[in-house]
Order: C-alpha cells, then structure tokens, then sequence
C-alpha cells in the first residue's frame, strides 16, 4: 500500500498546472515554506547507515520530543518527495522534530527495502530510535512513532519489543495482511464498476497468486503455472512472500502506549471499519486509543474529489500544499502530541 499512489504524473494536468502558475512564483515558494529546520543525517547502529532528515522547530532549543516516520510499501524517500513537510510542521507547532530516512536503496542508500520482512523494518526503526535518543536537542522520553499504510504491521511490533516507543500514530493501517489485500482488490473492482465475470476472473487470479505463496513457490516456478505476474518482478514476489501472513493482531493487544488512529471512510486500500473494530477489541486499556476519523477522505487522507482529479491534486500540491489534506489532520496530529504532554505516558 502507497501513500499518494494517485499523485498526479500525466503531463497535461503538469502543463496546465504550470499556466496557471505563471506569475504567482511568489505565492508558491511562499506556500511551499515551513516553519522547520532540516538536518541531513546519517542514522547507524542498524543492519546499514541510513540517509535520514531530522526536521526541528525553528527558533527554539528544545529538548524536544520526536516523531519517527515509518513508510508505508513502495521506493520512499526521506521527504516522501515533500509530502511529508507539512506533517513535520504541524508536529513542530506541537513542539516535536521529526525523523525520517530514504529507504533502504532509494536515493542510492545502502541495501534495497524488498529485502526486508516486517520484523527488520521494526529493527530498523528500533535503531533509528537509539540513535536519536543520543542527538542534542531530543528528549529521550517523549519518542514516539508516526506511519502509515504498511507501517501499520511495523509500528506495533516495534512498540512491542521496546519502551522506548512512547506513543503510536497510526494512518490507515490494517490488521491482517490477506485480508487487507481481499478487501483492496474487491473496492477496486467496485469503484471501476466491474462486471461479476470481471471480479470472478480477478478473484480467481489471485486465489492462484495466493496458493502459489502458500506453496513457497518460486517466482520462475509461479510464471512457469501460468500465473500473473503482471506488476510484479522476482523481487517483489520474495518481498509478498516473506511478509504476506503478517497479522499485527498480538502486537496491537500487547500495546501500552496511547494511539491515534487515522482513518479514511473512503479507503478503498484498507477496511477503515474493519481496522477500527480491531484496534477498538485489541487495545482495551482505557485512555490509550484514539480515533480520528474523515469519512470522505481516501487512504491518503486526502479529499476524494480531490484525489480523484489530476488537476486538483496537481495544483494543491504546488501551489498549497497544507490543503491537500483534509481539513482537521494537520490540526489532529498536532492536538494530539499536544495532549501527550499533558498526561503521564
């Protein structure tokens, strides 16, 4: 699952986009300011270094908490190409830097991410945290986690097996793997208005998809059956394998660390009632969970009408980038790291 999988590429919605910005650079370079300072980092003491940004208030001195980003799936950089910016700001407002690094083989880093189960994406995260638990200006008490996506699997287990994780920011997560893949494939068929020959077909492709997992098969051994591996390369397939029974049911219930959860009503990636029904019954300690729900928001937490349009979302993301959200998330997120510091942890 990626944020910003619709993030506009075609090269008319560009051209159009660029007429209309003619002549307001200003507004635009204005817009595109944060009130953020960022460092370039290298985080070690993991597998391989890590090509980080660490983002702080501007004009104070701390310490401050921090917030470390966790990627959802895909080839993700630091600034998830600056769609993270606006999200370290309103964390600054609370008073938290923010840390965040390319993934492993973006941006020439070391290593590659395919390479990786859930359990090393948690090990990495684990050694970003002690090392910023070393850096001037942090307060090694006050760390928590912000992810979204995939990063639903990686944050829990990591909170599992380290008090060092103080909270958990949680947007659009599932719980179980499978059913987080069923639940996608059928919402895209819906929203394309598929025929029931056409979602019988898609059905059945990926019950083989799923029987060939099962079954540890190779990549060549899959192709060679005759199944689709259309989007997919011998990479990606080991990368399905390794990770395609996660479920963060044990980790979830083990949590005792407050959590915000972030959901879209208008997810087709992920079963936004399903997730929240899951973490409503897995974490029971009262005071700790918080839902933060944008019924007409997407999986990005984005406006769907928004989302759906090239050149809406085209525009926002140049020209004001902050509105690209839904109204109320950047305030969310900030409210809620606010109340953290007001409550013993």
């Amino acid at each position: 699952m990626k944020m910003f999988g619709k993030r506009p590429r075609l090269w008319g919605s560009l051209l159009a986009v660029a007429v209309l910005m003619a002549g307001a650079g200003g507004w635009v370079a204005y817009q595109n300011e944060y009130d953020i300072t960022e460092e370039r980092v290298t985080v070690t003491g993991g597998k391989q270094p890590l090509q980080g940004v660490l983002a702080r208030p501007t004009g104070g001195h701390g310490p401050y908490g921090l917030v470390v980003f966790v990627h959802g799936d895909g080839p993700t950089d630091a600034t998830h190409d600056t769609f993270y910016r606006p999200l370290w700001e309103a964390m600054a407002k609370a008073g938290y830097a923010t840390l965040s690094w390319d993934k492993p083989g973006v941006n020439n880093a070391p290593g590659n991410w395919l390479d990786q189960s859930i359990q090393d994406r948690a090990d990495e995260t684990l050694a970003a945290i002690r090392w910023a638990r070393t850096q001037p200006g942090i307060d090694p008490n006050r760390i928590g986690l912000w992810g979204a996506s995939q990063a639903g699997w990686v944050m829990p287990k990591a909170a599992r097996q380290s008090p060092d994780v103080k909270f958990v920011i949680a947007v659009g997560p599932a719980v179980n793997w499978l059913q987080q893949g069923r639940y996608n494939l059928l919402a895209e068929l819906r929203e394309r208005h598929a025929s029931p020959e056409e979602t019988a077909t898609a059905v059945a492709r990926s019950d083989r998809n799923l029987a060939a997992l099962r079954a540890s098969a190779t990549f060549e051994q899959y192709r060679a059956a005759g199944g689709d591996t259309q989007g997919l390369t011998p990479k990606r397939w080991a990368f399905n394998k390794r990770n395609y029974l996660s479920d963060a049911t044990e980790d979830l219930a083990a949590l005792q660390v407050p959590v915000q959860l972030v959901l879209g009503g208008r997810d087709v990636n992920v079963d936004s009632d399903d997730t929240e029904a899951g973490y409503r019954r897995l974490i029971t300690t009262p005071g700790l969970l918080h839902v933060l729900r944008f019924e007409d928001s997407t999986h990005n937490i984005v406006p769907k009408d928004i989302e759906d349009s090239e050149l809406r979302s085209t525009f926002l993301a140049i020209a004001a980038p902050r509105s690209l959200f839904t109204p109320g998330y950047l305030d969310g997120m900030r409210n809620f790291l606010t109340s953290l510091d007001h409550r013993k942890v």
